[in-house]
């Protein structure tokens, strides 16, 4: 059974709460009621997955992450939104956050990046509905203004959620 989704990510973080009220205010992620010691458990709005984050402390001191710098790790996490006005949005909160460390038009995926308060890299990406794509959905890598594309796509437009580039046409 071929794998088809990413159902929820566990991040080991300083301080959970500290953690949990960054994912709140930048992402729109809300607090579950259930809790273990230590650990907050989170939901994307709009979500039908039992959690989609869960945050374990692991305290103040424990040092920074070094993968990809130092050792072998997850580099990060990529969410999609609904529409590039939820990109924009997104991108004016991290923005206030100082936590926007990226923004980059991949041709068939508009990501931004951003950085957690324990560093952690993360991606927000909306994804360019499969009958909009144009020529051949090479990847690219240029910066992203959001506005222009906006004006492109429209700022309502379903993002192709899970469609990164057309099925290929079986003959």
């Amino acid at each position: 059974m071929p794998i088809h989704r990413l159902n929820h990510a566990v991040l080991y973080v300083r301080d959970a709460e500290k953690s949990s009220e960054f994912y709140s205010r930048v992402l729109g992620f809300r607090r579950l009621p259930f809790e273990l010691p230590g650990a907050i458990f989170m939901q994307a709005e709009g979500s039908s997955n039992d959690h989609d984050l869960g945050l374990f402390s692991i305290g103040e001191g424990a040092g920074p992450s070094m993968a990809g710098r130092q050792t072998v790790g997850l580099y990060h996490l990529a969410w999609e939104v609904d529409t590039l006005q939820d990109l924009a949005e997104i991108s004016d909160r991290l923005s206030a956050e100082k936590a926007l460390v990226g923004a980059t038009d991949h041709g068939t995926t508009k990501a931004l990046y951003g950085r957690d308060p324990d560093g952690i890299d993360f991606e927000v990406a909306w994804l360019v509905p499969a009958d909009r794509i144009e020529g051949d959905a090479a990847p690219t890598v240029r910066a992203l203004d959001i506005t222009a594309e906006i004006a492109k796509y429209g700022a309502e437009t379903l993002s192709g959620i899970g469609v990164s580039r057309p099925a290929p046409i079986e003959a």
